[in-house]
């Protein structure tokens, strides 16, 4: 008689996220309705269980079949379109509480054909059958409600989440909303202070490890601005002080404030003054005298 035992090894585990699953639905494409795209403030698991289409999101356009799975961030608006001949079968998981994060891949590994569509969306070929068994018990603990379904449900989507951060190019970013609140006042408070500076959208995902089209989003909600408009409102009320208080041209202030050109910095100011550096100047000067 053969005889195999596999010791565990405790405390190697890392995985502390506990995020709040919303629902599990399966959907079949056939002709009778017609997706368009739409966002949520939640992250979604999109699992093709056969058939072929496409999927969009944030102006890329990609092919997906079975066995794929695509990863939705909160916040980007999405759709996919079927194949009549083949049409779409999939299941999709609402997540709260959780963002991804993803790397560009150029090649498979490990059997897993990956691809990076946008810093928002990311699919991946997911090859192993316990996937969609997962997805099966999930759909049958959730449409039955028998006792402590909930759990059951919870428990499932942590082992899927384990399964999917074994690849390497993926990780998790937990988020609540005080954690949000307070990387967007980090954001906020660079900007301030480093308004001269070249920043863009990637520079301020950097900074806060976030995904970018989340952090932009978050950010707006949390000013009232995109992250570029408040850097653009800012240079221009440092430029109102600077054409007050110093000598200095159009065009040495448009170089001191980071503006890519003197007449970018011309036609932002008129845009948000209704005029021109010159004319603003000129007027102060004549209120002074």
């Amino acid at each position: 008689m053969g005889n195999t035992r596999h010791r565990m090894e405790h405390g190697n585990s890392s995985f502390s996220y506990h995020p709040k699953l919303l629902y599990v639905s399966t959907s079949k494409y056939e002709g009778d309705w017609q997706s368009i795209p739409h966002s949520h403030p939640f992250s979604e698991l999109f699992y093709v269980v056969n058939g072929t289409g496409t999927f969009v999101a944030e102006g890329s356009e990609f092919l997906v079949g079975k066995n794929d799975m695509v990863i939705i961030n909160p916040h980007v608006q999405h759709t996919e379109r079927s194949v009549q001949a083949t049409p779409l079968d999939y299941i999709v998981l609402g997540i709260e509480g959780l963002s991804f994060s993803f790397e560009d891949i150029a090649a498979a590994q490990d059997g897993l054909s990956m691809q990076t569509h946008s810093g928002a969306v990311y699919k991946y070929n997911m090859q192993s059958p316990n996937v969609y068994a997962y997805l099966n018990i999930m759909l049958e603990e959730i449409s039955s409600k028998k006792d402590n379904y909930e759990t059951v449900c919870h428990n499932l989507l942590e082992i899927l989440l384990v399964c999917m951060l074994r690849n390497d190019h993926l990780s998790i970013i937990q988020k609540d909303q005080n954690l949000l609140n307070r990387e967007c006042a980090q954001i906020k408070n660079y900007l301030d202070a480093n308004y001269a500076e070249d920043i863009t959208l990637d520079t301020l995902a950097a900074l806060t490890h976030m995904n970018k089209y989340y952090m932009a989003h978050a950010f707006t909600k949390y000013t009232g601005l995109s992250p570029i408009n408040y850097l653009l409102k800012k240079r221009i009320q440092e430029a109102k002080s600077l054409l007050e208080s110093t000598a200095c041209s159009i065009s040495q202030i448009s170089n001191m404030l980071g503006f890519s050109s003197q007449s970018y910095f011309s036609q932002a100011f008129k845009k948000a003054t209704g005029k021109t550096p010159v004319q603003f100047r000129s007027e102060y000067k004549a209120i002074q005298e």
